[in-house]
C-alpha cells in the first residue's frame, strides 16, 4: 500500500515558478521539479481546500499554472476537528495569527493520519522547534503526527 503525502503550497509554487535568482530558492526548485512527477505516482497524494485557496492568490498567471497542477489530487476535508486543532496549535505551538493557514496545513495533516507533510515552509512546518513541540502536543491529544519533511528528504534513493 501507498503511503500518503500532504502536498503544502509552497511545494508547488516552487514546481511551476520560473527559475529564481536566488540560488537556495534554485536549488529547492530543481529538487522538486525532479521530485514532483515521481512522488505522485509513489505516494497518495492529498491537499485541502487551504492549498487551493493559497494557490490562486496572487499573480493570476502564476496562480492559474500552480492551479492547474492540482487539478485531480484528492482534497481532504476542512472539518470542525481540524478547525479545532488549527486553533489548538495557534496557541500550543506559538504560531503567529499571520500564519493561521500554516496551523491549518499541520491540522489538516495530523487529523487526517497522513504520513508526511511535504513543504518548502522552514518558518512554521518545516522548523525543529516547532516539531518538537507538535509531537508531544499531538501526543498529549491522541493524534498521529505526520513525518514533516521538505522533497529533498523524500527523494529515492
Amino acid at each position: 500500500m501507498k503511503e500518503s503525502i500532504y502536498i503544502e503550497t509552497s511545494v508547488v509554487s516552487y514546481y511551476v515558478s520560473k527559475p529564481s535568482r536566488d540560488l537556495i530558492v534554485l536549488a529547492h526548485q530543481q529538487i522538486t521539479w525532479e521530485w514532483w512527477p515521481k512522488a505522485v505516482k509513489r505516494f497518495n497524494a492529498y491537499i485541502s481546500e487551504v492549498v487551493v485557496e493559497e494557490a490562486a492568490a496572487g499573480n493570476k498567471e502564476s496562480a492559474e499554472k500552480r492551479l492547474k497542477e492540482l487539478k485531480g489530487f484528492s482534497h481532504l476535508e476542512l472539518t470542525e476537528r481540524v478547525e479545532q486543532i488549527a486553533h489548538i496549535y495557534m496557541e500550543k505551538l506559538t504560531i503567529p495569527k499571520k500564519a493561521l493557514r500554516d496551523a491549518a496545513h499541520l491540522a489538516v495533516a495530523s487529523v487526517h493520519n497522513i504520513d508526511y507533510l511535504v513543504t518548502w515552509n522552514c518558518v512554521h512546518l518545516a522548523n525543529g522547534e516547532i516539531i518538537k513541540r507538535l509531537l508531544k502536543l499531538n501526543e498529549k491529544l491522541k493524534i498521529k503526527t505526520p513525518v514533516i519533511c521538505t522533497p529533498e528528504e523524500l527523494m529515492e534513493g
